[in-house]
């Protein structure tokens, strides 16, 4: 079986077993047991079968690669959007584990923690717990808000990455979360009427801060609905961006001004996408500078028409495979340009 079903699989399984769990504090037996049934059979996917590759060489004492192997080795190594939807996960299932050992115990109710992580858009509340500004745009309330912005992350990400790297896919979603919130909260100080108090949670306002920067950057990358029909990925974001608009001051529970905030941030992240005036290019350096200065290989001389001739003729390599993949899928590349790709995007930053 392939790794890629294995994890659909898994997460497919936690997931089910959330859910038919999902009735705290009114357990009974035959939900314990059928959730405790489908957490058993992830062990079962992940053996190893006899004519199975070999394993990952960090994995030296174990003669099977398990689940937890698996994480592990995609937090460390893997692709930035792939670690970013493993915290987001890691910190749905144990705020929500936590809450009902809490409830069982009888010392909270099972959402009491949510009420520490929820961001509050009225300012002079928020001035009192400033840190759910960052913790909210990694937590979620219900499964299926889970689920489906991790879906959604999980290919707006993997576009992103593609084209602009990890360490840029990192920036904006931090960033497009933060301005999403500051939306929030600006709105509910300045339209009340519209916008009155209420608490932000969910990473909705970082995941469009990348999809528009991609709709913005590469508006004619197809997208295929139901995957036949195609359409341009700026079509699909002009939708969204009407829904938002058009939801402002509706009553739906739907945090409109945190995905306008994440879209103003993600069309400011493709502006003079090469200029260091550029904002994620700004906080990019800052992040990692101090790794940049101490690398000698950074710091090579070379006269501006060598660097610019470089610069050119690897955006044109650059563009050449990106038309093939929207053409042709990420399949029909050779080895090479796959090779070629992953450098490109681990070190333009």
């Amino acid at each position: 079986m392939r790794k890629s079903i294995k994890v659909i699989l898994t997460i497919v399984l936690i997931f089910l077993a959330i859910l038919i769990g999902g009735s705290w504090p009114y357990f009974d037996g035959p939900v314990i047991l059928l959730s405790f049934l489908l957490v058993m059979l992830i062990p079962v996917i992940w053996k190893k079968s006899p004519d199975s590759g070999k394993l990952i060489n960090e994995i030296k004492n174990d003669n099977e690669k398990s689940i937890i192997a698996e994480i592990r080795h995609h937090i460390v190594h893997g692709k930035m959007t792939v670690r970013l939807i493993i915290i987001n996960v890691a910190v749905f299932i144990g705020l929500h584990l936590l809450g009902f050992i809490l409830n069982v115990l009888n010392l909270a109710e099972p959402d009491f923690l949510l009420k520490y992580i929820t961001m509050p858009s009225d300012l002079v509340t928020f001035i009192y717990q400033p840190w759910s500004i960052l913790s909210s745009i990694f937590s979620h309330y219900s499964l299926g808000h889970l689920f489906f912005n991790m879906l959604f992350l999980f290919f707006a990400g993997s576009m992103f990455e593609q084209i602009f790297g990890s360490k840029k896919m990192l920036v904006t979603y931090l960033l497009g979360g933060l301005f999403g919130n500051l939306f929030e909260i600006g709105a509910t100080l300045i339209m009340p009427n519209f916008s009155p108090p209420h608490f932000v949670l969910g990473a909705s306002g970082a995941i469009m801060a990348v999809f528009t920067a991609i709709a913005v950057y590469r508006p004619q990358t197809p997208i295929y609905l139901f995957g036949i029909i195609a359409i341009p990925i700026y079509v699909l974001a002009l939708f969204f961006l009407a829904k938002d608009l058009i939801g402002i001051g509706a009553a739906d529970e739907i945090a409109h001004f945190a995905h306008l905030g994440g879209a103003f941030l993600g069309y400011l992240a493709v502006q003079s996408i090469h200029s260091n005036t550029n904002i994620v290019n700004y906080f990019s350096s800052l992040s990692f500078k101090k790794s940049k200065k101490n690398n000698p290989s950074t710091s090579r001389f070379k006269t501006d028409e060598a660097y610019n001739a470089d610069k050119k003729m690897n955006q044109e390599r650059i563009d050449a495979i990106l038309d093939k993949i929207s053409k042709s899928g990420y399949e029909s590349l050779t080895r090479e340009e796959k090779d070629f790709l992953f450098k490109q995007g681990g070190t333009n930053t």
